[in-house]
């Protein structure tokens, strides 16, 4: 798929949900084996660039408090710029609307979409399995970002395989609260044996995150968020590791009915799953 942009020059960055998070095993380095599936939403950050010929990265504007040489979205820059061996440079503006330490993945979709936006603004005619696999290097995320389908995953998250799901309305609600992935991953009581299942047993509605537990222990005000969706919804979930919660809705007019009626303090969105990243859909604007 090519990605597209919009008519103001803006490159999208997807979110993403994980509907479920089973973590299946440890590997030898620390880094732990999971299932996973994905679906992008069609909430988005915009991306900005403007090549330079001086070979210079240049962030001009970023996320509040996030060293622009430790931002996923210059590191992203210049691992191509290492791979292609290119003297091009570019500025960078990101319009941030992703929470970071959301579960999200704003970070990871950044960077895919800088990748995919300078192989071409740069020329570089690089394929998917080559930006995938330099992406892999800034994070797990990333090639699921670069290949811009939903998808089950395993692994540590890079073993994808495509998958068509039903695009409902979500509801999503922000808690005031960040989540460090790291802490997560390193409590103790963070399951990390649970059985293998097939796509099929997640479609019958298995649908566990075992993350959950330890961000509820951890993190009150996530917990409370999660306990007023769960109520309103039924179903409420948690994605990845981060603070946000999800529950699917009927229709758009029955989430954004609830998200009227979020808790005080905690931001509510209603957005769309979408099988396709918005980076690669015809932009309407």
């Amino acid at each position: 798929m090519r990605p597209t942009v919009a008519a103001d020059g803006a490159w999208l960055a997807p979110a993403k949900l994980n509907l479920m998070l089973r973590v299946t095993g440890r590997r030898p380095d620390g880094y732990h084996l999971l299932q996973t599936v994905f679906q992008f939403v069609d909430r988005c950050d915009r991306l900005y660039f403007q090549p330079r010929d001086d070979g210079r990265i240049v962030r001009r504007r970023g996320p509040h408090g996030v060293d622009p040489e430790q931002d996923l979205v210059v590191r992203a820059a210049r691992a191509l710029q290492t791979h292609a061996q290119t003297a091009a440079g570019v500025e960078i503006d990101i319009e941030k609307v992703l929470p970071m330490g959301g579960g999200l993945g704003g970070g990871s979709s950044n960077a895919a979409t800088t990748l995919q936006a300078l192989n071409l603004l740069w020329d570089l005619g690089l394929e998917d399995d080559v930006l995938a696999r330099i992406g892999l290097t800034l994070g797990a995320d990333v090639p699921v970002f670069v290949r811009g389908h939903a998808a089950w995953a395993e692994g540590v998250g890079e073993h994808l395989h495509h998958v068509d799901l039903p695009e409902p309305y979500y509801l999503i609600l922000v808690p005031p609260q960040s989540v460090a992935t790291a802490a997560v991953f390193s409590d103790p009581d963070l399951t990390r044996n649970s059985p293998a299942i097939t796509m099929a047993d997640f479609l019958g509605g298995n649908a566990v995150n075992d993350c959950l537990n330890v961000v509820l222990k951890r993190y009150p005000v996530v917990a409370e968020a999660f306990r007023w969706l769960d109520g309103v919804s039924g179903g409420a979930r948690l994605t990845g590791t981060g603070c946000c919660v999800f529950a699917v809705f009927d229709g758009e007019s029955d989430a954004r009915a609830a998200a009227a009626l979020a808790p005080s303090g905690v931001d509510a969105f209603v957005a769309r799953g979408c099988n396709r990243s918005p980076l690669f859909e015809r932009p309407s604007d």
